[in-house]
């Protein structure tokens, strides 16, 4: 069933000549848009919405010189979050044309980061902090996201391996992208990742917060490792959360999906749950056509080791 869906994905992608693309502010829509032109595309950025269909209709029309069209619409236009569910599914009637909607989102650190970057205000947010647009444009668009066509998460991608998607998925061919696995170790008390497709409870291991010598480190930290090795819950918690990984991730892949987030928490995202996360990215790496990344949300720049400050790492690998 999971290959039949993904065969009748292809064919609508190959039929189609009338992209929308929407999504998130900041997620690399600009990169696509200019990816879809290099195809030959007539493009057309911040449509207003209520014109999609009058752009749909020219399209459908033999010799009107618009074959392939793409659009970028989103919340800059007023009307876009009121509007668009009732018009896209108005242009999916229309005769001739087989429309695809293609969403772009990213998490949350890779989006502020980005508007850091390019130090623009995020639309919703102009004169607050541009999480709060994030968060807020996020759930604004949860509707519009569960009908796309297509997700692309771009939080782990260049902007060469943006224009690769885009491209794939206007030529109308099926690509198989390796599933971007991410560990998160986050810590409860500061709420679960937004992002988690699953999400694990390791505060029932001991704990080497109540240890003063091993508080100030992390887990991975030797003497933190050490610490959690030494309890043989941690051990079988591994293996057991390994092995109902190793059964879930090709079924996730199967069914074509392109990234799945994995929050492992504990209290203070500092200790078991960086453990936990480092030893399923290592268990877990013979898996094939599947790329595994770790994040460790709440771990503080402190408890980072010595030897990884040296190596001039991050808290995210």
């Amino acid at each position: 069933m999971a290959g039949a869906r993904r065969s009748s994905v292809a064919q609508r992608t190959a039929q189609a000549r009338f992209v929308v693309l929407t999504g998130l502010s900041g997620a690399g829509k600009s990169q696509a848009i200019r990816a879809l032109e290099d195809l030959g595309y007539f493009c057309v950025d911040n449509l207003p919405t209520m014109m999609i269909p009058t752009m749909a209709e020219l399209a459908s029309r033999a010799g009107s010189g618009l074959e392939k069209v793409a659009i970028v619409v989103d919340v800059r236009e007023g009307a876009f979050l009121s509007q668009f569910a009732k018009v896209f599914r108005r242009i999916q009637r229309v005769p001739g044309l087989k429309p695809i909607l293609i969403f772009l989102e990213a998490r949350d650190a890779a989006l502020v980061r980005r508007f850091s970057e390019t130090r623009r205000p995020h639309p919703l947010a102009k004169d607050r902090p541009v999480l709060d647009g994030i968060r807020e444009e996020r759930r604004a668009l949860k509707a519009i996201r569960a009908m796309a066509d297509e997700i692309v998460d771009t939080s782990d991608l260049t902007v060469y391996d943006l224009r690769d998607v885009f491209m794939t998925v206007a030529r109308g061919t099926v690509r198989e992208r390796p599933l971007q696995v991410t560990f998160v170790s986050f810590g409860f008390k500061r709420g679960i990742p937004v992002e988690s497709d699953l999400v694990f409870d390791v505060r029932f291991l001991p704990n080497p917060h109540f240890f003063p010598r091993l508080r100030p480190l992390s887990g991975r930290d030797r003497a933190v490792k050490a610490f959690m090795k030494r309890h043989p819950a941690t051990q079988a918690t591994v293996d057991r959360l390994a092995a109902l990984l190793q059964f879930l991730i090709p079924q996730y892949a199967e069914e074509g999906k392109t990234y799945l987030t994995v929050g492992i928490g504990c209290t203070g995202g500092q200790h078991r749950s960086v453990y936990v996360a480092e030893q399923l990215r290592r268990d877990l790496g013979a898996i094939r056509g599947v790329r595994l990344h770790v994040r460790h949300r709440d771990m503080t720049p402190g408890g980072e080791s010595a030897a990884a400050r040296r190596r001039g790492q991050g808290v995210r690998t």
